[in-house]
């Protein structure tokens, strides 16, 4: 099971709930997608669509998830490290009216370089290849099962506390 969550930014994501979606429709994506739409405006109708869960049902799709993808959010994809899972992390972008800024993309984009546990993906056509090579890719990555996840958090406090 692929799990997708948008969080919970009141500006649609519209983008990345669409494409999920239509990669099911197509057959690329052949396993179940349970997708926490958030405030997207878009329904899946290929995918199970939750717009909110309550946090009971986001660990345990999270726990369940092989796959798990999220938007830029910090809390998003901690909570996917935190199972155990390397997140494939598609930020929100202001050019498509998804966030206020590109903060999720310049978050991403240093996770990415000073951890190297997330798997990014910043350009959405790209999504269906990077799930396609998911257990590859995962092995080049510093997290999973054996990841120490106090000295990460200790990294990632460090991390923000510099960007603020």
């Amino acid at each position: 099971m692929i799990f997708v969550t948008v969080g919970t930014h009141e500006q649609p994501f519209n983008r990345l709930v669409k494409k999920i979606d239509n990669l099911v429709a197509e057959g690329t994506i052949k396993e179940k997608v349970v997708i926490q739409t958030g405030f997207s405006t878009y329904k899946p109708v290929h995918c199970e669509g939750h717009k909110m869960m309550s946090f009971e049902e986001m660990q345990k799709t999270l726990k369940d998830a092989r796959i798990v993808i999220t938007h830029g959010g910090p809390s998003s994809f901690i909570e996917a490290l935190q199972f155990g899972k390397v997140p494939i992390v598609v930020p929100r972008q202001e050019k498509y009216h998804e966030h206020v800024n590109n903060h999720q993309v310049d978050f991403t984009e240093l996770i990415e370089k000073r951890m190297n546990n997330i798997i990014p993906v910043y350009d959405i056509d790209q999504l269906a290849n990077t799930i396609e090579n998911y257990d590859k890719v995962v092995k080049t990555k510093n997290a999973g099962e054996s990841s120490n996840n106090s000295k990460f958090n200790e990294q990632l406090e460090r991390i923000v506390e510099e960007l603020v």
